[in-house]
């Protein structure tokens, strides 16, 4: 059985160490997106993952698809052609100073596909969970209905659908992402946020928390999932829990709201090497835990704690196997030299 995983891959570009945009006159290269995030770090848990996309037929979009495949992950479903690759620039922030993200990435090859060039009734061969994000639907009204028809052959076909909210503000208003997204979640089983989506897509605020003081209410985020899944039924609403005290430092945890019980995670102190993929390390660590068979207090322990890992790695991409995911559970996070 495999997963399959639908959205944008895009070219990362982002100046060496912490400079600023307009100090650097190099950039490194790499390739990331939400679901192609997911893709990679289910890979690496050993997990038949599939990407799905459609890229250029160029040089970049060939690098594109070999930097997932390097990784273990199935691009046999990727459709080429189309004008470009969507591009980000990301600036690295430190202390007081926050991470920027600018995005060029208008007219690109996924945006302007038609729905008619993915056949999902191929695609979902052998496939037991479907995961995308806000972010596929945000790119273009046709995006929006190939997510849908995506959606519609999944349950039809009894495979498990996941969806990231992930609300990005310069892809769209909340008031076009509440009206798309409402109309996509009853075919959702698994919701993951983070402390800002629930309000930014469906005005459903946690109270007493602020996320901009750093101030988290548990019991507020406990009302967040219970409202999500009377309003759309979901099976388990997880949602990811950071804390920021500086752009190095953040304090880092999670809940799993399930059968109307919440469970929440440790919560680890992180000094940041790079957090931007940070939500989808959880997603993929969520989607491992629970197709494993975990119960709902390990599973959300171990999509934190593979997301923790994650933010000590350069670049989108969460490398870490599940070894490594285990040992941090057992307590092994003292980051002593391994010999």
């Amino acid at each position: 059985m495999k997963t399959v995983c639908f959205g944008e891959i895009m070219l990362r570009l982002n100046p060496e160490g912490y400079k600023r945009i307009r100090q650097a006159d190099t950039f490194n290269v790499s390739y990331a997106g939400g679901e192609a995030n997911v893709a990679v770090a289910l890979a690496n848990f050993g997990v038949n993952a599939s990407f799905v996309s459609k890229v250029p037929d160029n040089e970049i979009g060939r690098s594109a698809a070999g930097a997932l495949a390097r990784y273990g992950v199935d691009t046999s479903e990727l459709v080429t052609g189309g004008p470009r690759i969507g591009i980000y620039f990301v600036e690295k922030g430190a202390s007081q100073r926050p991470s920027k993200v600018i995005y060029d990435r208008a007219a690109s090859s996924i945006a302007l596909a038609e729905k008619s060039e993915f056949n999902w009734e191929k695609i979902f061969r052998d496939c037991n969970w479907f995961h995308f994000t806000g972010i596929t639907p945000a790119l273009s009204d046709k995006m929006a209905e190939t997510c849908r028809e995506a959606c519609v052959t999944a349950k039809e076909k009894g495979i498990t659908v996941s969806c990231d909210l992930n609300y990005r503000n310069k892809l769209w208003s909340r008031e076009k992402a509440g009206e798309v997204m409402s109309g996509l979640m009853p075919y959702v089983d698994v919701c993951i946020a983070n402390e800002e989506d629930a309000a930014d897509v469906f005005g459903i605020v946690a109270e007493g928390s602020d996320v901009n003081s750093g101030k988290l209410n548990k019991d507020g985020y406990v009302s967040v999932a219970r409202q999500l899944t009377e309003l759309f039924h979901f099976q388990t609403v997880a949602v990811t829990l950071r804390t920021s005290i500086s752009a190095n430092d953040n304090k880092w945890a999670g809940m799993l709201y399930t059968d109307e019980k919440a469970y929440f995670s440790r919560e680890y102190d992180i000094h940041i090497v790079d957090r931007v993929g940070g939500g989808d390390s959880f997603g993929g660590g969520l989607i491992y835990s629970m197709q494993s068979g975990f119960d709902p207090r390990k599973s959300i322990e171990f999509a934190v704690a593979a997301s923790c890992l994650k933010h000590s790695i350069e670049n989108d991409f969460n490398l870490v196997t599940v070894d490594e995911v285990e040992a941090l559970l057992k307590g092994n996070g003292s980051g002593r030299v391994q010999r």
